[in-house]
């Protein structure tokens, strides 16, 4: 039997699963390695953090197939030298093929205590840890949200709607929010901000972090909470690999997405360099021409030397349970219409996979 080991449920683990299970070849077995027992819908984190959305919604059972089993824990080490993976527990598993997909963490760019003293959605564990501290926060307590990205603006936007006898401060480097979208949307999302009594704070500059308190441009603020969402780098265990990197630490990779001169082994998602920025619809993207790669070569045959550019439908943001933002085809939407295409989304997404 050839093993192929995937590590890391996330969407484009689950992607590849979606594509090959349905025709697996007799002479392959799958070996996923997760630390959950389930799919999580990271993009949801957010909500989960605010309280406004319950665990069992962002989860998803994983498929089931005679030739695909399941490995429960954290991944420790990639030994690319000798084809094996080694979990923090002390089990090593061989792989013929490998998926790293393992996502990414936060980044803190070297500000001394924010990975001390602030909490993070970027784990579904850390998420849990994130509403139990927001939800018990007594009335009229201040919180800082680092980072005015589509996590950043999502989380302040929930948490409002969810506590608002909570004070949101929300803290960005630009001189507006979102700076990736039109100006349009940026302006409108900060009109409801401003509506909804969440103060923005523009060109900030966190230098430190202490408990309870952060430095914008050295000056102390009280926060009884504070939750970073000002940038993202790949898991650890991608960091460490000696193979070649771009600026920002992701994997680099041939037109066939996988490592050079390491034709077994592919990286997708977070950790891979891609000429978008990282996201659930890039990886399922990406996810769809390695489950081809894959195919093409267990039948012993030439996979495609390149593919099409992989084409992203757009971006959606919710500004609570009733409004959104959002570019669809280029057309900037807010209002109703991109949250309401964000619920159907993500609907159709946990019901209609094809598990």
């Amino acid at each position: 039997m050839r093993n192929l080991v995937l590590l890391g449920g996330g969407y484009g683990n689950m992607r590849i699963l979606l594509r090959i299970l349905p025709n697996l070849p007799e002479h392959i077995h799958v070996t996923l390695i997760d630390r959950v027992p389930y799919h999580c819908l990271k993009t949801e984190y957010y909500a989960l953090a605010a309280g406004t959305i319950s665990d069992q919604h962002i989860r998803v059972p994983f498929p089931e197939h005679p030739r695909l089993s399941y490995v429960f824990g954290e991944v420790k080490k990639i030994d690319l030298h000798h084809e094996v993976v080694y979990l923090q527990d002390g089990t090593c598993i061989p792989y013929d093929d490998l998926v790293i997909g393992l996502g990414c963490e936060d980044k803190y760019h070297g500000v001394p205590g924010a990975d001390i003293f602030t909490y993070s959605i970027q784990t579904i564990d850390k998420a849990r840890e994130t509403y139990q501290k927001l939800s018990n926060l007594p009335p009229h307590s201040i919180v800082g949200v680092v980072g005015a990205g589509l996590s950043g603006v999502e989380l302040a936007s929930e948490l409002v709607e969810s506590r608002p006898d909570l004070h949101v401060k929300l803290f960005d480097r630009g001189t507006r929010i979102l700076s990736m979208f039109p100006e349009r949307l940026s302006h409108y999302v900060e009109q409801w901000f401003h509506s909804h009594g969440v103060e923005l704070i523009r060109q900030s500059n966190i230098t430190k972090v202490e408990e309870h308190t952060l430095y914008n441009h050295d000056e102390a603020i009280h926060c009884d909470a504070i939750v970073w969402t000002a940038g993202i780098q790949p898991n650890r265990v991608v960091r460490e690999l000696n193979v070649e990197k771009d600026n920002q630490g992701r994997v680099v990779l041939t037109p066939r997405h996988h490592i050079p001169n390491m034709e077994n082994v592919y990286v997708v998602g977070d950790c891979a360099s891609l000429p978008h920025a990282p996201s659930a619809q890039l990886a399922e993207g990406q996810a769809e021409q390695i489950a081809q790669v894959l195919q093409k070569r267990w039948k012993g045959e030439e996979p495609p030397s390149e593919f099409q550019p992989i084409k992203l439908k757009g971006v959606l943001g919710s500004l609570g349970k009733k409004h959104g933002f959002g570019l669809v085809a280029d057309r900037p939407l807010t209002g109703r219409v991109p949250r309401l295409l964000k619920s159907g989304v993500l609907w159709m997404y946990k019901y209609h996979n094809g598990y």
